[in-house]
């Protein structure tokens, strides 16, 4: 059984063909959910490419918002395209560079299960947020609700074993909703909900839906990444099989994420932060 992990986040425009343009689906559909109102302070933690950062930007009529990500790549490629007031830097999520209660909203986008101690973080970005602020997130559903990536771990774990060890599905227990509350609960966050967002993600061609995988960016093109040719032939013919398939050759799957909110309660004597 393979004991690496592939979890290789650095190169924003290979992210973005392979997970991407999924990503800004779901900020749009977390922000609505949020409703949190105009002129606030956002913090984005784990930003990547800065889909959700941008999303704020453009939506939310901030006072400001900053997105910090510990890839200098995808930082710089966010920086790039965000619209203002966006700003950028490189942090580490359980470590971050924002003074105690700076903040009205702190989110995180796709991030928490790839940070090494996901409870620590939500605790820190609590830290920056004002009583009566939110904290909020929202993950991946690996274990069932992610069509591209279940079909392709379920074809790759046919054909050879042990890459069921490197399924998401089974790596991240915490994206259901039960750990996820329990993580916001762990962090003093009171009003915690959880939501369901679901996206549809539409393939033009198998061609469309294979090649990001070739990229090497995550645990799905870093396993590709390790195979020999004939076998990494095997596994995209198992997959193309596997796979639904309209006349005119397109693939429609659907991407479920998990969100989740929580207040950070207000000092004694203190009002509730805007919302």
């Amino acid at each position: 059984m393979r004991e690496q992990r592939f979890d290789v986040w650095a190169a924003g425009d290979a992210y973005e063909r392979y997970m991407g343009r999924w990503s800004r689906l779901v900020a749009e559909e977390f922000l609505t959910w949020l409703g949190a109102g105009d002129g606030l302070r956002w913090l984005d933690v784990g930003c990547g490419t800065g889909a959700l950062t941008a999303a704020v930007a453009q939506r939310c009529r901030p006072r400001t918002v900053l997105g910090l990500d510990r890839s200098a790549g995808f930082v710089a490629s966010a920086g790039a395209t965000a619209p203002a007031p966006a700003h950028f830097a490189v942090a580490d999520a359980l470590s971050l560079p924002v003074r105690d209660e700076a903040c009205d909203v702190a989110v995180s986008g796709l991030a928490l299960n790839f940070l090494p101690d996901p409870g620590a973080a939500v605790a820190e970005a609590a830290r920056t947020v004002q009583g009566g602020g939110l904290v909020a997130a929202y993950v991946w559903d690996y274990p069932g609700g992610m069509g591209l990536l279940n079909s392709f771990w379920a074809a790759a774990a046919a054909l050879d074993p042990s890459a069921a060890a490197l399924d998401e599905g089974r790596r991240f227990p915490l994206c259901r909703p039960d750990p996820l509350r329990a993580v916001w609960a762990g962090a003093g966050l009171a009003d915690v909900a959880v939501a369901a967002i679901e996206v549809p993600t539409v393939f033009a061609g198998f061609a469309d839906l294979w090649e990001p995988f070739l990229s090497g960016q995550g645990p799905a093109p870093g396993y590709v990444a390790t195979l020999a040719p004939a076998a990494r032939e095997r596994l995209r013919d198992a997959l193309g099989r596997a796979l639904p398939t309209r006349a005119d050759g397109s693939i429609p799957l659907t991407a479920r994420a998990w969100a989740i909110w929580g207040t950070r309660p207000p000092r004694a004597g203190a009002g509730r932060a805007p919302r």
